[in-house]
């Protein structure tokens, strides 16, 4: 697939709980599962073969589309960030039982020889997606089953957005520093 088709298809699922909202304003919560089914189809065709994408994504999104069908209710709508959250978490998860860890995985894309210090860094730094994921997952979760609509799609489509952000910053503020540190420029 183009790079185009890439973007345009990660934009989406960002824009996954403002479309989500805004449909149920004027669409029937079986009519939206559709658009969930659809875009979850060309995720996988996009990213290829990836096992964990069909073993875990394909049977979990079946049930909360058959659901959302049988009984009209938007919760497995709603559920979406969750399973992306969950998906994360064992994906970083399972990259801390069987290294590399995934960020270092990601460092390694960069700067193919880290030193030990490093990777013991990127370990760390999984730990806290990890954590990250477990809380987010969680309070995508409790937004889904007892807040509104509007709650819902401002937290899983703005905050937790927001949040990530803030952690992506505040871990490269400290990788700074102990960049500085480990080059012997500490201040």
């Amino acid at each position: 697939m183009s790079m185009t088709v890439k973007v345009l298809l990660g934009l989406v699922t960002l824009l996954y709980p403002l479309a989500v909202y805004t449909g149920l304003q004027t669409f029937e919560a079986q009519q939206l599962i559709v658009l969930l089914v659809l875009l979850a189809g060309l995720r996988l065709l996009v990213q290829g073969d990836n096992p964990m994408n069909h073993w875990l994504w394909l049977p979990i999104l079946a049930l909360m589309a058959l659901a959302t069908w049988i009984t009209g209710s938007d919760l497995g709508l709603k559920l979406y960030p969750v399973l992306v959250n969950l998906s994360l978490l064992t994906l970083f998860g399972w990259s801390l039982k069987f290294p590399p860890s995934a960020v270092e995985r990601m460092a390694r894309l960069r700067e193919p020889d880290l030193p030990d210090a490093a990777i013991r860094y990127t370990r760390k730094v999984t730990q806290v997606w990890c954590a990250f994921f477990c809380i987010n997952g969680t309070m995508a979760l409790l937004t889904s089953l007892w807040a509104s609509t509007e709650v819902w799609a401002l937290y899983n489509g703005l905050i937790a957005y927001l949040l990530m952000a803030l952690l992506f910053a505040g871990e490269w503020l400290v990788r700074q520093r102990v960049q500085r540190r480990a080059s012997g420029n500490s201040l």
